[in-house]
């Protein structure tokens, strides 16, 4: 199972929308070189809703391309739809992913037994390893932690990236999961501490302008050099807020853009 800073990674675009590819490519070079553990690719910092779907899964295909190999890719993957969702997540298990991550569907508000249902169907139609992804601050929507341990039985749902920032609630679902389902966190700001209290890394925001702190900073608290690991974390501090100044990714993809 993966473990360390995953970058939520951006999808770079020229001025008219258009995806830029060499651009990406860069990118997914300048991770690999950083020691960045996985591409998140086509995520909330990867604008998959202002993607249409032919790019969204284009986006996937040329992340498995590019990396070769050479760093797994965690193709978002998720949808308002379960059809769509499971459409993505069959997509990118063709194009060779090693992750899928999928995110709550949205805006639908469906029950607790409404998510496990979406999440069980996904997962029954694919063998690709998946990670849950509850980010209710953006998706008007909550996967609660009795929840995630039903899901957790199912064989390939192997982790959750947890964006809600609350370290206690990400805590006791770490204490209540099984051995072997990974718990991630989704918000750069508190995931060292998550990290202290078994979170397994992050999926960083920050990683696209600090690839190579980010990664270390994770490394160091996978094998508990916390004051190593502190010092970076601090340096990061002041970044951590400023990429959330606006609505993700309005910061990240100005301050990349100014670099």
């Amino acid at each position: 199972m993966i473990t360390g800073s995953i970058v939520a990674l951006v999808t770079p675009m020229h001025l008219d929308g258009a995806i830029d590819w060499p651009a990406l490519g860069r990118l997914i070079e300048y991770h690999i070189e950083s020691g960045t553990a996985g591409l998140g690719v086509v995520g909330t910092t990867g604008e998959s809703p202002t993607l249409t779907v032919p790019e969204h899964c284009e986006v996937i295909r040329f992340a498995v391309e590019q990396a070769g190999g050479r760093i797994p890719v965690v193709a978002g993957t998720g949808g308002n739809s379960t059809h769509e969702a499971i459409e993505l997540t069959v997509s990118a298990a063709e194009a060779g992913a090693d992750y899928s991550m999928s995110v709550t569907p949205y805006y639908n508000k469906p029950t607790q037994q409404g998510l496990f249902e979406h999440f069980q169907a996904v997962a029954r139609a694919v063998n690709l390893p998946i990670i849950l992804y509850n980010v209710p601050g953006r998706t008007g929507c909550d996967l609660l932690n009795d929840t995630v341990v039903k899901l957790s039985q199912i064989d390939n749902i192997v982790a959750i990236k947890d964006a809600t920032g609350d370290v206690d609630r990400g805590a006791a679902l770490i204490e209540a999961v099984p051995d072997g389902f990974s718990v991630f966190s989704g918000d750069d700001a508190t995931a060292l501490e998550l990290m202290r209290r078994g979170g397994k890394g992050n999926v960083s925001v920050t990683a696209n302008i600090a690839a190579r702190d980010m990664a270390a900073m994770c490394n160091l608290a996978l094998v508990l050099d916390w004051e190593a690991a502190a010092k970076i974390d601090a340096r990061l501090s002041d970044l951590n807020h400023l990429l959330f100044s606006e609505a993700n990714p309005i910061p990240v993809k100005w301050a990349m853009a100014h670099r």
